[in-house]
């Protein structure tokens, strides 16, 4: 769980930056600026470490210079808002893969959790991400920076942890029960 969150705040830096900065001094430009250098030196930094770079890291630092470019052209911040919505819903593309989750569970909910329970999970994360995705355009383009910036930093955060938590507590469930039927078969 600990390294999801980690994730999940890496992949969601550039935005939390950008946010910080405007809201504090009310400049599109060094907000974006600065979120635009925040995401090239977390690139070379995951870089310089030698971890891999993967796909959705290039994807993100892509988002952060376009539209952060496109916004300082038309001189309106809601186009780097949108960046986590494109984020979500590649996210989401992955998560529509059927048995994508299976890789992160431990052996034993793979072995106490029926398939169809794991797979319906999956397609259930692919969901909330779209739904997520969704819901940030609806409030980038039609609410303020500050409705945003809550929306951004706790409430689609928040949706994440609130459903990590109950698929551990479900899984958690399940798991006893397989175990409690697997002892009385033995």
């Amino acid at each position: 769980m600990r390294t999801a969150l980690l994730q999940l705040a890496e992949d969601f830096l550039t935005a939390i930056v950008f946010v910080a900065v405007y809201l504090a001094s009310g400049s599109l430009a060094l907000a974006v600026g600065t979120a635009v250098v925040v995401g090239i030196l977390q690139f070379a930094l995951l870089y310089w470490r030698g971890r891999g770079v993967d796909p959705m890291q290039y994807l993100s630092i892509g988002l952060v210079v376009a539209l952060g470019g496109i916004s300082l052209l038309f001189d309106d911040p809601r186009f780097i808002m949108l960046k986590p919505s494109a984020v979500h819903f590649a996210i989401a593309a992955v998560m529509l893969r059927r048995g994508w989750l299976g890789r992160y569970l431990p052996p034993i909910v793979m072995q106490n959790v029926a398939p169809r329970v794991i797979i319906a999970s999956g397609y259930a994360w692919a969901a909330l991400m779209i739904a997520l995705g969704l819901t940030n355009i609806f409030i980038a383009t039609q609410l303020s920076v500050a409705v945003w910036a809550w929306w951004i930093s706790v409430g689609a955060f928040g949706a994440k942890i609130a459903a990590g938590v109950v698929q551990v507590l479900v899984f958690r469930v399940l798991v006893r029960r397989g175990l409690r039927v697997a002892a009385q078969g033995a």
